[in-house]
């Protein structure tokens, strides 16, 4: 690995797109220390909330800038979730399958209305971390001026949702000029930045009370998690593919072998937001109430945020469980047998011993299915393990420095995916210059 980053330093035009990329993530940085109006940033760093919480989680994706009210708090949550639902409606709309099935025209229209939709997700989600800001201590320390940020008689409140769809569009503008004159994709690489961010606060909230046996443990788990992703994640089933000959015009062209690589964990990360998003939808409904005046509502409240605790066994079985679901169902919106059965009966191709057609069909349903369970396995076991590790009694101190969400499954996947991902593409752009020299 070191020795390609030295060789791609070397490479005039890779160096110009590594540099691209070093200088865009600066200016992500240094727009996550730019404070929504109408924030006192002192009482703001006195009443932060608990970092393994609601706002540990929404921090995910941001670096901890939604908790620091940044004009990026938001991330890129918004457009996430609306690349997600486009995906969905894909499978849904015959319209936009028959889109998506033109091309690179039809990819750029789905991304444009991606775009679009992310907006709307940025405004509404915004309402929703202000409007727990208001309904928590922090408006109760003074963090807010005015007794609610949603009178819009104050034009502050508006100004601050509009500041944070702001931001949120900015960093989907950056992380596409990232994946059009940098390397790798834009917006994994902005993720990938905001989780790295959080390393030196967690290591220094550590150090004021440390304990290297637990570190020293923690450590080694988190090095069996990465090396386990990274066998995993490169894992592949190899369907052979045998194509007949073919005659066109007056050509006789010359069957050939090949395959079909069937990821072991085709879902990526996408079941863990879909199982933390579900997860933090009746906590932040109940946050709203959980200061309520209204003694049944507090007590409602009260009770769903307490069953719904990040470090209790409830929470952790249901995000399990509902991270192994959605590894099926969100396998099968990417991967469709029918369609790809379709594709090789059209180009000639058939999988030795299976007839083409509903035989293939069934074949392929049959392995993905298979396949499936061990990668839902997987990414439920890395997304649950390090949250179970550090919800334990001889963990605390690091699970209290942060630990226990920064080394949460969706940020070791991405981290490690990101990394994995760019090596390979520097490899590849060093082994292209390589032919080039060749060739001339």
């Amino acid at each position: 690995m070191l020795e390609s980053m030295l060789n791609a330093f070397r490479a005039p035009d890779i160096r110009k797109r590594l540099l691209f990329v070093l200088v865009i993530l600066v200016i992500y940085r240094a727009l996550a220390h730019v404070l929504i109006p109408g924030i006192n940033p002192t009482l703001l760093s006195s009443t932060t909330p608990d970092n393994s919480g609601f706002f540990g989680l929404l921090s995910l994706f941001s670096g901890g800038d939604v908790r620091r009210m940044s004009i990026v708090g938001l991330g890129l949550n918004p457009y996430i979730n609306a690349t997600i639902i486009m995906q969905i409606l894909q499978s849904t709309i015959p319209s936009l399958q028959a889109l998506s099935r033109e091309g690179e025209y039809g990819r750029n229209k789905i991304t444009s209305y991606s775009r679009w939709l992310s907006v709307p997700l940025a405004m509404l989600q915004a309402y929703g971390i202000l409007a727990y800001v208001q309904a928590s201590e922090m408006q109760q320390s003074g963090i807010q001026a005015y007794s609610t940020p949603f009178s819009f008689e104050k034009y502050e409140s508006l100004t601050m949702i509009l500041a944070l769809t702001a931001g949120s569009v900015v960093l989907m503008w950056l992380g596409e000029l990232i994946t059009e004159k940098g390397i790798g994709n834009g917006i994994s690489f902005i993720i990938f930045a905001g989780i790295v961010s959080r390393i030196p606060a967690t290591v220094g909230s550590f150090l004021v009370s440390p304990d290297w046996l637990e570190l020293f443990v923690f450590g080694i788990v988190g090095l069996v998690i990465i090396f386990v992703i990274i066998f995993v994640q490169e894992g592949q089933r190899r369907i052979p593919i045998q194509y007949a000959n073919r005659v066109r015009g007056h050509r006789i062209y010359q069957g050939g072998s090949t395959f079909l690589p069937l990821r072991v964990n085709m879902a990526g990360v996408i079941p863990i937001i879909f199982a933390i998003s579900i997860l933090l939808f009746p906590v932040q409904i109940a946050s709203y109430f959980q200061y309520s005046s209204i003694s049944w509502v507090h007590t409602v409240a009260t009770t769903i945020t307490t069953w719904l605790a990040t470090n209790g066994p409830l929470y952790l079985s249901l995000y399990f469980l509902l991270t192994f679901a959605f590894a099926f169902f969100y396998t099968f919106i990417v991967f469709k047998p029918d369609e790809t059965a379709n594709n090789l009966r059209k180009s000639g191709g058939f999988i030795p011993g299976i007839r083409p057609g509903a035989p293939t069909e069934e074949y392929l349903r049959r392995v993905a299915l298979r396949i499936t369970v061990a990668g839902a396995l997987f990414v439920a076991t890395v997304a649950v393990l390090p949250m179970v590790i550090a919800a334990l009694p001889t963990f605390k101190n690091l699970a209290n420095a942060g630990v226990g969400v920064g080394l949460g499954g969706t940020s070791v996947l991405i981290v490690v995916s990101v990394v994995v991902e760019t090596m390979k593409q520097l490899e590849a752009q060093l082994m292209m210059r390589s032919y080039e020299g060749f060739i001339r």
